[in-house]
This record gives C-alpha cells, sequence and structure tokens, in this order.
C-alpha cells in the first residue's frame, strides 16, 4: 500500500494553520458537533480510542475530558499542526500521545483500538487515500469496534448545495456532496454503517457517520 505523501493543510492554506481554531469555531458550531460525535461512540472506560487526523486535538482533548479513563491516542500527518497539538494538551494537564502518521499507512497493529473518531478530515484525502485509510481503519480496529467520522455529507439544503459547489473546487470534497462516504467505508469492510444526525451550517451539511468492524 502506498503511504499518503501529499496532504492538504488546515483551512487548506498553510498560512492559516495558526488560526485554525478560531476559525473553525467561527464557521462551526464546532464543540458541539464534536461533542455529538462523543456521544455517538459510546466510549467506555476500558477503551482505547484514536483520534485520527487530530489537527489541534481538539476532540481528543474533549475525549479525554469526558473519559478520563480512556486511552485516547492523537494522529495527523501534518508537522506543525502537531505543535499546537502537543501545546493545548500539555496546558490541559492530561495524557494523551501524539503521533505523527499518515492516515493510509497507521503505525498500529491489527485490533489496536476500540474506536476511532475522524473529526473533519476525510475531505481533505484524494478518492484513492479516502480508500486506504478506511481499509487501515478497519485494521486496526479490534472486531466489533466502530469508526466515527464527522464530516461534510450530502447537502440536504438549497443554501448547502451551492455551498459545496464553491468548496469542492479547494477541497477532495465530491465523494462528501456525492453521498458517497458510506460505500467507501462498506468496501473497506465495515458492517452497519449509517449517518445518524445531518445539520446546516454555514460551511454546508455537516453529517455523522457510524461503522462497525464485524465481531
Amino acid at each position: 500500500m502506498k503511504p499518503q505523501t501529499r496532504f492538504i493543510p488546515a483551512m487548506h492554506f498553510r498560512w492559516l494553520t495558526p488560526y485554525f481554531d478560531v476559525l473553525t469555531n467561527w464557521t462551526l458550531p464546532d464543540r458541539e458537533l464534536k461533542e455529538r460525535l462523543i456521544e455517538q461512540a459510546g466510549i467506555q472506560p476500558q477503551h482505547s480510542v484514536l483520534d485520527l487526523c487530530c489537527g489541534t486535538a481538539t476532540l481528543a482533548l474533549i475525549i479525554k475530558q469526558r473519559h478520563e479513563e480512556a486511552e485516547v491516542i492523537g494522529l495527523d500527518i501534518d508537522p506543525e499542526i502537531l505543535q499546537f497539538a502537543r501545546r493545548k494538551v500539555q496546558d490541559a494537564g492530561v495524557t494523551i500521545a501524539l503521533h505523527e502518521a499518515t492516515a493510509t499507512r497507521l503505525p498500529y497493529p491489527d485490533c489496536t483500538f476500540d474506536r476511532v473518531l475522524c473529526s473533519f478530515a476525510m475531505h481533505h484525502l484524494t478518492h484513492a487515500d479516502k480508500r486506504r485509510a478506511a481499509a487501515e481503519v478497519f485494521r486496526v480496529l479490534r472486531p466489533g469496534g466502530e469508526w466515527h467520522v464527522l464530516d461534510f455529507g450530502k447537502p440536504h439544503t438549497v443554501y448547502c448545495l451551492s455551498v459545496s459547489y464553491v468548496l469542492r473546487w479547494t477541497e477532495e470534497l465530491m465523494e462528501n456532496i456525492q453521498g458517497l462516504l458510506p460505500r467507501i467505508f462498506q468496501d473497506a469492510g465495515f458492517i452497519d454503517v449509517e449517518e445518524p444526525s445531518r445539520r446546516a451550517t454555514l460551511a454546508g451539511t455537516v453529517s455523522t457517520y457510524r461503522a462497525r468492524k464485524p465481531s
């Protein structure tokens, strides 16, 4: 499997990386969406959880704050954004391991995690890399483990449709706006794939997805 070598930085442009958290909170109800994703994941105290493409570790931090006994690991390909993540984790005074690696070649053994969560990262991956990342998540999940994804979905309002036509020229959004993410998950071997929630935001339709590795 060829590893991912190129990537779209957070907020698309490298010079916007320091402002990632501010801009995300301005365009999206970011914390509310992430908290909903965590509730959907049903994390238990004994679980090992991977925040895939963790960015500045906002999601990982909320997971750890709400589930102190769970093991939480964050992974991202971007060394610059991981610097911000490490400072946030240190300031919060919690234990979260942060690893630099690609979503298309995860540095973990088979069947390592009970849950993998991924927030606003799939639309940064090409079609081929979306499929590779799905296969890798399937590999590192334990039997019965679940993948929970928060990302842009198929537009369900006229406004969201118009926004998607603009954003698709700057991100790898085509599969998202065509509603193809569930099919990609199924092709990787996941079962019980569903879209539990969908919401209109300033940046377009945002959906959550759930997929389970067979027991």
